[in-house]
């Protein structure tokens, strides 16, 4: 089925009548060959912070260690004999790719990919491994937007057929796939369903399931903060283009919303919840208000990099940035006790490289990495006096760096400092003003703090 999404169709044709609860368990039957049905796990931790009952859903070990294959193979089960000679075009920042690739090399089609500059090298690998020799990769622009625009003139100029990642009804419900097994494999209808949101595919194709078959159930998107394309539509009344993002969650860093997933959240009445506001979302079904069964919220890059690491320490999932925002976002959710939680970990293909970054941070959203320019005095022992006097018993220097190189021994220097305790902060400064040092802090999200992280 080959579904127009641009705005004007979502005006004039019902969203529903393209994607439908319908539809996806027709999609989950196309692919069930293919498709092994992942884990459903309960987090003891997760539950025991909350008061809810938590379960993971694990598309983390899905063969491509992520949902993506779902809608790619969907879509591409249904090409004709003609289209599947022409080839097919892609562009993904990753875990699409894969799914793509795995595709076209099952069912023998050829394929190109193009993928952003930012892609981590894991994700590259992985796609070069499940096409093997039916894919080509094709690495171009700083933005998935940029690799998608590269894309779509490929197809123009070759007649390949678009296998978009997220704006395609038919990609849309293998997505929601998700959703079907969710149901099966509960025996009954969660409270909250929690959906990470980059293109907005899959939280379409599992909350039209969802509205269909258990309409009892709250959804709840979160996108992260520096990339918020579904936030921006439902504020705008359509979808925009982000003028600037953050790809650090290269798998949920999207510049706008596919007009498809727009359609299908804003027909649902997805609302937009600020922090003060998710308590609402989190009430009983009994007694939510209209429209807040289906909502969209954010998170901070910094707080995913932290469900990250936790779900790596406690629980020994290795998921990538997109994959632990559905946690994240769990501790600013004031969930009804005893409820029943999905938080679906949406992707696992995290290249170890980063991890670096990932743990730095964490510790600034933890309150425990901070850092300043310091003034030296022109004397001798400035530094000693500074370890003596301004540190405290537990903080600790991780970064140490004179600004000018020909000041070596005294002068301006950068320093970053890791605390003890996050409330040891106050004691810091404190401690820093009563010194005869000048010295400025760092405020993460300034211009100069950007250029050092």
């Amino acid at each position: 089925m080959r579904v127009s999404t641009s705005p004007d169709t979502a005006d004039s044709t019902d969203i529903f009548d393209v994607i439908n609860a319908r539809e996806i368990d027709a999609a989950a039957e196309r692919i069930s060959d293919v498709i092994a049905a992942t884990p459903l796990q309960v987090s003891e931790r997760l539950s025991a912070e909350t008061g809810a009952t938590v379960y993971l859903k694990r598309e983390d070990l899905q063969v491509v260690r992520s949902y993506k294959l779902r809608g790619a193979y969907n879509l591409m089960a249904q090409l004709t004999d003609s289209e599947r000679a022409a080839g097919v075009v892609t562009a993904s920042a990753g875990n699409h790719a894969q799914g793509v690739a795995f595709a076209c090399r099952a069912m023998a089609i050829k394929g190109r990919i193009y993928v952003p500059t930012k892609t981590p090298k894991q994700k590259r690998d992985r796609i070069r491994v499940h096409g093997g020799d039916f894919v080509e990769l094709i690495v171009t622009g700083d933005t998935f937007d940029a690799a998608a625009a590269a894309a779509k003139d490929d197809a123009a100029r070759t007649g390949a057929t678009m296998v978009p990642p997220f704006d395609d009804a038919r990609t849309a419900a293998g997505q929601g796939t998700i959703a079907v097994e969710i149901l099966e494999q509960l025996g009954q209808k969660p409270d909250y369903v929690v959906v990470p949101v980059g293109g907005g595919g899959c939280i379409a194709g599992m909350g039209t399931y969802l509205r269909e078959r258990a309409p009892e159930t709250a959804l709840v998107g979160v996108e992260p903060s520096g990339a918020a394309s579904l936030t921006a539509a439902l504020v705008a009344g359509g979808p925009v283009t982000l003028s600037d993002i953050d790809p650090f969650v290269d798998g949920a860093s999207v510049q706008r919303i596919g007009d498809l997933p727009y359609a299908v959240m804003s027909k649902l009445g997805a609302a937009v919840i600020s922090h003060s506001s998710l308590p609402l979302i989190a009430a009983p079904a009994s007694v939510r208000r209209p429209g807040e069964s289906f909502a969209v919220t954010q998170v901070d890059e910094g707080a995913i990099c932290t469900a990250m690491l936790d779900l790596y320490q406690n629980e020994g999932i290795i998921a990538e940035p997109a994959g632990a925002i559905s946690v994240a976002v769990l501790e600013k959710m004031d969930i009804e006790p005893g409820s029943t939680v999905v938080c679906l970990i949406s992707g696992g293909n995290n290249d170890v490289s980063r991890y670096g970054e990932i743990l730095e941070r964490s510790l600034v959203h933890l309150g425990l990495k901070h850092y300043f320019l310091v003034d030296f005095p022109q004397e001798p022992g400035a530094l000693r006096r500074f370890l003596d006097e301004v540190l405290g018993p537990d903080d600790d220097i991780t970064l140490f760096e004179y600004v000018k190189r020909n000041n070596r021994e005294t002068g301006a220097a950068l320093v970053g400092i890791e605390l003890g305790t996050p409330d040891g902060l106050g004691a810091l400064l404190d401690r820093m003003e009563s010194s005869r040092m000048q010295v400025e802090r760092l405020e993460p999200g300034s211009p100069a703090y950007r250029y050092l992280t």
